[in-house]
């Protein structure tokens, strides 16, 4: 999902958003299923970033999930990422769940030359977001979303029980995490 986002045409506006964030949350697969009421579901894992280094912990394994009413039908995959910019974003991911627009304010990526509704034009919100559709690159709206700990997930990767914060405190260093590491890197270099 990285490596296709970075190689729009707009993510410089993601690498801008990167290079001052506190961290990020990739889902590669969330998948959304609508028969008038609809559903969302999807697992990922969430980065720290250290503003004054640059350099990358984790990571911590979550899940998303949500539900949205109104007129809607179909199944689509799609790829998403959160851009977390602030203190109280990362101290909302150190939770075992946060609500989404709820607990912390998320706003879509601002993409393109004109930014779509939804979007915080000034720049204010905890969270912003990303998602790759059909090889379409645009911001998305999460209200009331759940960002979950996978306790299970973390515990088969870090080797036994490990918290949020504990999962976040460690380097980011793994060579299973390395290649992340890299796009996320590749985005930031992006320019205008």
């Amino acid at each position: 999902i990285l490596r296709e986002m970075a190689s729009e045409e707009d993510s410089w506006r993601m690498g801008k958003l990167l290079s001052d964030a506190r961290g990020v949350a990739v889902f590669p697969s969330v998948i959304k299923v609508g028969l008038m009421l609809g559903g969302q579901h999807g697992d990922g894992f969430m980065l720290l970033r250290d503003p004054s280094t640059g350099k990358w912990s984790g990571p911590n394994f979550v899940s998303i999930s949500g539900a949205s009413f109104g007129l809607q039908i179909g199944v689509q995959s799609i790829g998403l990422v959160l851009v977390i910019t602030n203190d109280e974003g990362v101290k909302g991911f150190m939770a075992d769940q946060v609500k989404l627009s709820g607990d912390l304010s998320v706003a879509a990526g601002p993409v393109g030359r004109h930014t779509e509704a939804g979007t915080d034009t000034r720049f204010k919100a905890s969270i912003y977001s990303y998602t790759i559709a059909k090889g379409l690159f645009a911001g998305m709206s999460l209200e009331g979303a759940v960002v979950r700990v996978d306790r299970n997930a973390n515990a088969a990767y870090w080797g036994g029980p490990v918290t949020a914060p504990e999962a976040l405190e460690r380097p980011a260093s793994d060579s299973r995490i390395l290649p992340v590491l890299r796009e996320l890197e590749n985005i930031m270099t992006k320019t205008q």
